[in-house]
């Protein structure tokens, strides 16, 4: 349960007492929720009836607060103090675990859980939005709830009933924190390489040997327990990754009464330095190595989830969770370092109009200059754009679980999958690039540690990699998921594009201009996805599938910006002339990217294929 007010300020918002954020724009989330994605419709719905809008602002209310007042305020110490490991325990920031404390307290970790397991049942587009709060502010100190809810989201789909008991329920109260542990030293991303076995025992566990790489949250003393979610295969598994099975491998076992109690023979064996987010721990652990050994035998004691060799698949339940989340943390990060440098170009002072020669003259706000404009407004386009495609996505995850029929649920599960890989990776791409520009709006001073853009860039550059890295989220684009179901899920896309387009084309003027530049470019993208799959050889097919997704993500960007343009249709005031400018931006210097993109994909180009590892 959600409970408003225990935080200080965490009541509604009072109205004319409000004071702009720096993290996000409490405005523009306003306009997405509600005037866009209509979220208040949702509580018609016999799962969010107990919800009412100002119920909802007060939420958000609740999360801008606790992201002010608990998250942002330590942002640049875990950027300065990163973990250390003395060799027997982690020692990270204390401001870490207060903040945490505070955050569990208020029952924001488990906001869109059922009720049935201690949730608070709000619609995942709200909950999305809280969360985007606390990302801007701190996306470190973050990233241990983050994965906590993808790992008990999992367990609840997944596992059985005494799991869900055990594990799930300290999770939702914030006592246990959880991981995901898929890649290994030597494996990386291929997954088909792992090497971490479980042999089954007498009793029904299991006994887990092997490594993990890049665990994040991985290890840490800020709550009783840390669920450990591990890819293991069975002696005499399948080969590949049809051999996976997934595992609950906890830090400490929980006995029968739920309380965490002998240590299990899970071991950090060392942090890794990161670039960025650097107050998350990021491990290497080691399972079975004897350092614990429960009961007296080696290994990590583990409990299998599900049906065995099954892993993979339950795990993409927690992966596509994440991805999206890794795309809502890249536009979290992207839109902060934007509105810091919006701030900044308005106050800071240099310069003088193109044009007046008077040296005597007054400078003037940066802003007031035209490439100064040019690059604010192309953030804008990035940031605002990439909030409103994953407040779609999680939008579509409340129609799906409130949906009427198991047909209906189906199709909008299909329309979620075919947008993940573009919902993680266009945000992490180009709110980066705004965090860039955020960056050369500062000048000099932006590349310093005065200022908060320099740590908001090197902390977003890791969301292109984690949770699957552009080049894997284009081959799951253009090889998996326009071709699942028999080929079902690009038409699907299409014609939800196509319905925006032919609500555009009704209203006429300029949101029917840009509805026929859209769907030229819609047209093109399916004729090269045709052209692609007709090559008849994967290879080609696949050799430039990180251009496919660019190009694919910015058909799709523009597709949001139309629909973000009609719904400010008729409306006059600086904010409703600012959407509409950023969509302009978007039709007229960003979505022309894309044709010599899809004219080199229909061309087949074999350059990647035919370099020679010599030539380099």
């Amino acid at each position: 349960m959600i409970l408003l007010g225990d935080v200080p300020g965490g009541g509604a918002r009072k109205k004319g007492l409000a004071v702009e954020s720096q993290l996000l724009s409490r405005r523009d989330l306003e306009f997405l929720l509600y005037e866009w994605l209509d979220a208040e419709a949702l509580t018609k719905r016999p799962r969010f009836a107990a919800y009412s809008r100002d119920t909802f602002d007060a939420v958000l209310d609740l999360a801008e607060d606790v992201a002010t007042k608990n998250f942002a305020t330590h942002n640049k110490i875990n950027d300065a103090q990163e973990p250390t490991f003395d060799g027997e325990r982690v020692h990270v920031a204390p401001e870490i675990g207060a903040a945490l404390k505070v955050l569990a307290e208020t029952g924001l970790i488990a906001a869109s859980m059922d009720e049935s397991v201690g949730g608070g049942q709000l619609p995942d587009v709200v909950a999305r939005a809280c969360f985007a709060w606390l990302q801007a502010a701190n996306i470190a100190t973050f990233g241990y709830p983050f994965l906590t809810l993808a790992n008990a989201n999992l367990l609840l789909a997944h596992g059985s009933f005494d799991q869900i008991e055990r594990y799930v329920r300290p999770m939702v109260e914030g006592r246990f924190f959880g991981t995901m542990c898929l890649s290994e030293p030597q494996a990386g991303s291929s997954l088909a390489d792992v090497t971490t076995r479980a042999e089954p025992q007498e009793d029904g566990t299991y006994r887990l040997f092997g490594n993990k790489m890049w665990i994040s949250a991985g290890d840490h003393e800020l709550t009783e327990n840390i669920v450990h979610l591990v890819l293991a295969k069975i002696p005499g598994a399948p080969p590949g990754v049809k051999g996976l099975s997934l595992f609950i491998v906890p830090k400490f076992l929980v006995d029968e009464s739920g309380h965490s109690s002998t240590r299990n023979d899970v071991v950090l064996a060392g942090l890794n330095h990161k670039m960025g987010h650097r107050g998350t721990t990021n491990t290497l652990l080691n399972f079975g190595e004897g350092v614990h050994q429960p009961n007296g035998r080696s290994g990590a004691i583990g409990e299998l989830v599900g049906a065995p060799h099954q892993g993979l698949a339950y795990m993409f339940h927690m992966m596509n969770e994440a991805r999206i989340g890794v795309g809502a943390g890249a536009a979290a990060l992207g839109y902060t370092g934007y509105l810091k440098s919006l701030e900044y170009a308005r106050t800071r002072l240099q310069g003088r109009p193109v044009g007046l020669k008077d040296p005597e003259s007054p400078p003037v706000p940066i802003i007031a200059h035209a490439d100064v404009k040019r690059m604010l407004l192309a953030e804008k386009s990035y940031v605002e754009g990439a909030l409103a495609l994953v407040l779609y996505c999680a939008r579509l995850v409340d129609e799906e679980k409130t949906a009427e029929s198991e047909a209906e649920a189906a199709q909008l599960h299909l329309l979620l999958e075919v947008l993940t890989p573009i919902a993680k990776s266009w945000p992490s791409q180009w709110c980066l690039e705004a965090n860039s520009l955020a960056i050369q709006i500062h000048g000099g001073y932006g590349y310093t540690r005065d200022y908060d853009v320099e740590q908001h860039y090197r902390d977003n550059r890791l969301n292109l990699i984690h949770e699957g890295s552009q080049g894997i989220q284009a081959l799951d684009l253009l090889g998996r998921k326009v071709v699942m179901q028999g080929g079902a899920g690009l038409p699907l896309l299409g014609s939800t594009i196509e319905a925006t387009v032919a609500r555009a084309i009704a209203a006429g003027g300029e949101p029917a201009a840009l509805a026929s530049q859209l769907q030229a470019a819609w047209n093109e993208v399916v004729s090269t996805t045709k052209a692609l799959w007709q090559a008849g050889d994967p290879s080609i097919t696949l050799a430039n599938a990180t251009v496919y997704l660019e190009a694919a993500g910015h058909v799709v960007m523009s597709w949001i910006w139309l629909e973000q343009f009609l719904a400010t249709e008729a409306r006059g005031g600086d904010f409703y002339e600012g959407k509409r400018q950023a969509a302009r931006y978007f039709f007229r210097y960003e979505l022309p990217r894309t044709a010599p993109q899809l004219a080199l994909l229909r061309s087949l180009d074999t350059t990647t294929l035919d370099m020679d590892e010599g030539w380099f």
